[in-house]
């Protein structure tokens, strides 16, 4: 049955929103660059969410908000991952889990590994939990880019204690497979290192591709994992405060419940409150519809690239609403965003804050109307001819 893609909002309505994709440049700027998407909420949440707003249920999340029941039935219907309600746990967003997960299972001054390029806050969360990154750049070939399985195991060998794995992986949208992620675990194992896996755009795989969560590929994975994601990239749900954190076994298990219940305090009822909804079969539809929308963005915007950038180079993404262009060969320096941002007026995301590797790229969010798509690429390539 054929679904019919979701449509974004004007960008007149858009700009009437106040958050950071919005407020950051002056209208005659086209933001394509901070992980927000274009579109309307799904129905579940925008119902709930009315609803509290008219109850003034405003206060503070109940210790049983419902997020471990929705979590495990999402996991079970989309990606086949049958989830022990026991092992689920909830905090802030993503990066708060992260962040207390690393504290645990790291000794201060100890070596994480990174994958890059990769979401800029990876760098700041190792800091911010007493670790050092130890970065193993992503294996890039012809048809896409891998783990390095080779430079993780030097870097276990070499002493790193953990692997912070972004899976699917920011920027480059790689739906990494059964077979590395089954590898990665196998190397965990062998050196006594953790896995922590980001996997806030599992929900968000294309079609031809498969999202692995990575405490499901095997027993061992199980054993030296944790999982931690959140409804906000898929539903647009950033500003509400909710991440779900998930323990691969019983050894994983007692690190979340040792956590203070601050932890879990952090989460926002909003937050519990949308995750619930997004979760919820109710809105399998909608995320169905986003889905046809992005997949028709993402091949229009290869199209768009061949046509007016003809010299830049794009791997379409396996999962996300995020593209990885290097532009390189155009003469807009080892940072092309500001100039773009400057002169073409299309605001981007700064390729080097996401590594070395991102030297002469950019990151294009295309979770937006084609129109704004088609203008974006169009400003790019005017300057680039001019």
């Amino acid at each position: 049955m054929s679904v019919t893609p979701l449509q974004a909002l004007p960008i007149d309505q858009l700009r009437q929103r106040s958050s950071t994709k919005w407020r950051s440049y002056p209208p005659e700027v086209l933001p394509l660059f901070v992980a927000e998407t274009d579109y309307e909420l799904a129905p579940a949440i925008t119902e709930i969410l009315t609803r509290a707003v008219r109850l003034g249920d405003t206060g503070y999340t109940p210790p049983e908000p419902g997020i471990r029941e929705a979590f495990v039935g999402f996991a079970q219907r989309r990606f086949g991952w049958t989830v022990d309600p026991s092992r689920v746990h909830w905090t802030g967003d993503v990066m708060m889990g992260v962040v207390e997960i690393l504290r645990r299972v790291i000794a201060p001054g100890d070596r994480v590994v990174v994958m890059t390029p990769v979401y800029p806050p990876f760098f700041d969360t190792v800091e911010e939990a007493g670790g050092v990154v130890e970065r193993v750049p992503l294996a890039r070939t012809e048809s896409g880019w891998r783990i390095d399985l080779r430079g993780v195991e030097a870097a276990l060998a070499g002493g790193a204690t953990a692997v912070l794995l972004c899976n699917p992986h920011n920027p480059t949208g790689t739906a990494h497979t059964h077979e590395d992620l089954a590898a990665l675990a196998e190397l965990a194992a062998r050196f006594d290192a953790t896995v922590v896996s980001d996997e806030i755009h599992g929900p968000l795989a294309h079609a031809g591709h498969a999202f692995t969560p990575f405490l499901n590929v095997s027993a061992t994975a199980a054993e030296v994992g944790y999982a931690v994601t959140s409804a906000s990239k898929t539903f647009n749900l950033a500003g509400l405060k909710c991440a779900v954190m998930v323990a691969g076994g019983p050894a994983q298990e007692e690190v979340l419940r040792s956590f203070p219940a601050e932890v879990e305090w952090r989460t926002g009822l909003f937050g519990a409150l949308a995750n619930v909804a997004a979760y919820a079969p109710e809105s399998d539809a909608w995320l169905d519809s986003l889905l046809a929308a992005l997949g028709e963005n993402r091949a229009l915007l290869a199209d768009l690239l061949a046509q007016h950038l003809p010299r830049a180079r794009f791997l379409p993404p396996d999962a996300g609403f995020l593209a990885w262009v290097d532009v390189s060969a155009y003469e807009w320096g080892d940072n092309p965003a500001p100039t773009l941002r400057r002169e073409a007026k299309v605001a981007l995301h700064h390729g080097p804050l996401f590594g070395e590797e991102g030297i002469g790229h950019v990151r294009i969010n295309f979770g937006c109307s084609p129109d704004v798509l088609r203008e974006a690429v169009e400003r790019m390539g005017a300057l680039a001819s001019s």
